[in-house]
């Protein structure tokens, strides 16, 4: 049985620095195969990995509608689509990495993103683990067909714009109808704990918290650096604060 984790948020709270030590907590407590998605068009996922995404979903998506007709002969759509795909899957140790790319053109993409789902679902299977990094609008998680969200972090900075956002992400989940099991807020940046108009705003609004990351000095040297994210030390206020959610909301016994 597959356990997905999906972060949302909108863009500068964090939540790719959170997926990335929710995929490297994963590896290090778990010793099983670990799959990242990186679902946001904004991708850096790899970056705070420490790889290299090259294709992705989206440039094979681009790459079939315009080359179709040279499809190899006795070859079928689903075989080469599956193909190509595994061309765009970054193994590396203890974690693959998927990179969803950009939403598509102009054009009509309806029949391959059919087989596009299939196959996620197909390959989301083969893991214990599923880390998806993703933007505030969802698109990818929209499109999944059988697997479920097990649990949806929801990123946010410490201010009230940011909490709302967070609750209208939580709004559109709902109005998608998207199968998740549990969401959670989780606000970054933080520097003197978790501000009570904040909390309140959540609890009013029936966003149950999941906790706080502190303003973390080593997350931006790293940034600064180009360093991988996922290699922050064990004494990192971020990381620290990260595992204590994790530990939290991933029964990894069960």
């Amino acid at each position: 049985m597959t356990f997905m984790v999906a972060v949302s948020g909108k863009g500068g709270t964090g939540k790719t620095t959170f997926s990335a030590l929710t995929v490297d907590y994963l590896v290090k407590n778990t010793g099983k195969a670990v799959l990242a998605v990186d679902a946001d068009s904004n991708a850096n996922l790899d970056l705070a990995m420490g790889t290299e995404a090259g294709k992705t979903v989206g440039s094979i998506r681009e790459y079939l509608t315009d080359n179709i007709s040279r499809m190899p002969a006795g070859m079928s759509k689903e075989v080469w689509v599956e193909t190509l795909m595994q061309q765009a899957l970054v193994e590396e140790k203890g974690f693959d990495l998927l990179s969803m790319g950009r939403p598509e053109g102009p054009g009509c993409y309806c029949y391959l993103n059919n087989i596009f789902r299939r196959y996620l679902d197909i390959m989301s299977g083969h893991y214990q683990y599923v880390v998806a990094d993703n933007e505030a609008g969802m698109e990818h998680l929209s499109r999944r067909t059988t697997r479920g969200v097990d649990i949806m972090f929801i990123a946010s900075d410490p201010s009230v714009r940011g909490v709302r956002t967070a609750l209208s992400i939580r709004d559109l989940a709902r109005e998608l109808k998207l199968d998740i099991r549990r969401m959670a807020l989780v606000v970054t940046r933080v520097r003197d704990g978790l501000p009570e108009n904040l909390r309140a705003i959540a609890e009013e609004a029936n966003l149950e918290v999941a906790g706080v990351i502190p303003e973390d000095e080593m997350v931006r040297e790293f940034d600064e650096q180009g360093k991988a994210l996922a290699d922050l030390p064990e004494d990192s206020s971020a990381r620290r604060a990260v595992n204590r959610i994790l530990d939290a909301y991933l029964d990894l016994e069960s």
